[in-house]
């Protein structure tokens, strides 16, 4: 078992997820209530990366990020000549990418799933909108937003494609314990790949049993 490498995906999946519920839940709020005629321009956006090849959005984030690029060169100003691809930082805004789509849907599902009267007589009541999306949304839509930590945490253990395009395989710094895997099955050690595989298995059917279980529970009440 590669423990650096798990403890790596591990560190990015927290980091990711935590950074997609504050990003992330704003914009599905707005996404679920929004009136705006172009919204599903939006939508395609957020939801591009389910459909893109992961290593094309995996090119373009390089691009983005790379030592030639505004983002790029501003980074390596800040921190005195660093860089973004092929880092952890790198490899971390590729993962929000990548992962974005599966927070911010099932964060949609729960928001959309309020009352509005419920909303709309909290603002009545006098209560501002900033404590009444903390006390009323947030609680009414637990459900989606939990599916949506669930997923997003759990895709970004198992990514691949991105990773590696963006992060490459440094050993303590980008490399996962996916390309793990994928190095201990080139050597060949299909023992070593098997327990690590076994374990994002298991990750990966716990994850989706938390997220079926919550929708269940949603239809039946």
């Amino acid at each position: 078992m590669d423990w650096t490498a798990l403890g790596l995906s591990l560190q990015l999946a927290a980091l990711t997820t935590l950074i997609l519920c504050g990003a992330g839940l704003p914009l599905a709020y707005w996404l679920a209530v929004t009136k705006w005629r172009w919204k599903f321009l939006l939508e395609a956006v957020v939801a591009l990366p389910l459909v893109l090849p992961p290593t094309v959005l995996g090119f373009y984030i390089l691009i983005a990020i790379g030592t030639h690029s505004p983002l790029g060169r501003g980074y390596a100003a800040l921190t005195g000549g660093g860089r973004l691809p092929f880092s952890f930082p790198g490899l971390l805004i590729a993962s929000i990418l990548y992962s974005l789509p599966f927070a911010v849907r099932p964060f949609v599902t729960g928001f959309a799933g309020v009352d509005r009267r419920l909303v709309e007589a909290s603002w009545c009541l006098g209560v501002s909108r900033w404590a009444t999306f903390f006390r009323v949304i947030v609680p009414l839509s637990w459900t989606g937003i939990l599916s949506g930590v669930v997923l997003s945490f759990t895709h970004t253990v198992g990514e691949f494609g991105v990773v590696l395009m963006v992060g490459g395989n440094i050993r303590g710094e980008t490399r996962t314990v996916s390309i793990s895997i994928y190095d201990e099955v080139q050597v060949p050690n299909y023992a070593a790949a098997g327990q690590m595989a076994l374990l994002l298995l298991g990750i990966s059917f716990t994850a989706l049993a938390i997220v079926y279980s919550l929708q269940r529970r949603v239809w039946v009440s």
